[in-house]
């Protein structure tokens, strides 16, 4: 689904509308939950628990695929895919820690990375400096602070966006 370092925006994106169009036929049957075509159970009122936090909407499929998708529409989908790399990064086989710490620092935190997040200087230099002897938690300190800023700032525009107010007013309203 959503969740892959692997995934295109667009596959992001065509999730995002397929699941739109999912709750809102979900909320013209009387029965709140349907089994889809991935065979997985889907809660019309899965988007009103979005809101109660921030590790709620990212610990649902469908939420963090709608989150992902809104932060592709403001061009900040790097923070997202760091977060989930991260996340990737921890149950990483020993063997492979070095090749794939390199390759997260290369492509969101060193010089000239092409996907770039926002991280102060200090934080950069932490991590740097963990790059010597790469180990399961060398990019806690600059997860942590991409989790802070989606959740201070990213969260609240998507709660306020006219994607989640959409669906959250239709769950509400049950049309």
């Amino acid at each position: 689904m959503c969740r892959g370092l692997e995934s295109l925006p667009i596959t992001c994106l065509e999730r995002a509308k397929e699941l739109k169009a999912l709750f809102g036929s979900l909320l013209q049957k009387s029965d709140h939950s349907i089994t889809g075509h991935s065979k997985k159970r889907f809660n019309v009122n899965e988007p009103l628990k979005w809101k109660e936090s921030f590790e709620k909407l990212l610990s649902s499929q469908n939420g963090l695929c709608l989150f992902r998708a809104f932060l592709v529409s403001e061009f900040s989908e790097e923070n997202i895919v760091f977060y989930l790399a991260c996340e990737d990064y921890r149950t990483t086989k020993p063997s492979k820690l070095a090749a794939k710490a390199k390759k997260i620092y290369d492509e969101f935190i060193g010089t000239d990375a092409p996907r770039e997040v926002n991280l102060d200087h200090v934080t950069k230099a932490i991590t740097k400096e963990n790059m010597k002897h790469p180990s399961q938690s060398c990019f806690d300190l600059a997860q942590a602070k991409i989790y802070t800023l989606m959740e201070k700032d990213c969260y609240p525009r998507f709660l306020k966006s006219s994607t989640y107010l959409d669906l959250s007013r239709k769950t509400k309203s049950g049309k």
